[in-house]
């Protein structure tokens, strides 16, 4: 009927869903669900330089809190937008001007997000320059101890 109704409109194309094979649970290959063992991280080329994040030692501290607060949920990776989104929501506000500045190199000075999100789960280990209260909390607010259930960021 389907194909009766677009030959009599004049549609050459006609776009069906492909068919999957019928695979029940049971006969499902267990280990492509799987994680793998180790995490095997490639280093990146030495010619390709990683552009520093500009400093800004005049900006007021409400108007950094608010620019890490933005930058905090624009992460370009969900495990990290939820994770600090809920992290900035529960703590920023009261952070002093120091623990500000910090929390602001962990997320703008590493050049790899996947980088805070494997410290921040404990999946690698934190390189001591990261390796600051501010990530010590970071990793307790990872750990949800209270159980809280985080599936997407709290509002503004």
């Amino acid at each position: 009927m389907l194909r009766q109704f677009l030959v009599s409109t004049g549609c050459r194309r006609l776009a069906l869903p492909i068919i999957a094979q019928n695979r029940s649970a049971s006969n499902l290959d267990k280990t492509e669900f799987t994680t793998p063992g180790e995490i095997v991280d490639y280093d990146d080329p030495p010619h390709l330089p990683v552009p520093e994040y500009p400093a800004r030692p005049d900006e007021p501290l409400e108007k950094r809190k608010q620019r890490l607060l933005y930058q905090s949920r624009k992460r370009g990776m969900l495990e990290n937008d939820l994770l600090l989104s809920t992290f900035v929501a529960k703590f920023l506000r009261d952070f002093n001007a120091e623990q500000t500045a910090e929390y602001d190199r962990l997320i703008n000075g590493v050049s790899n997000d996947w980088d805070i999100f494997y410290w921040a789960t404990e999946t690698k280990p934190t390189p001591p320059e990261f390796d600051t209260e501010i990530m010590r909390m970071l990793k307790e607010h990872v750990k949800n101890a209270e159980k809280v259930q985080r599936i997407r960021q709290p509002d503004l």
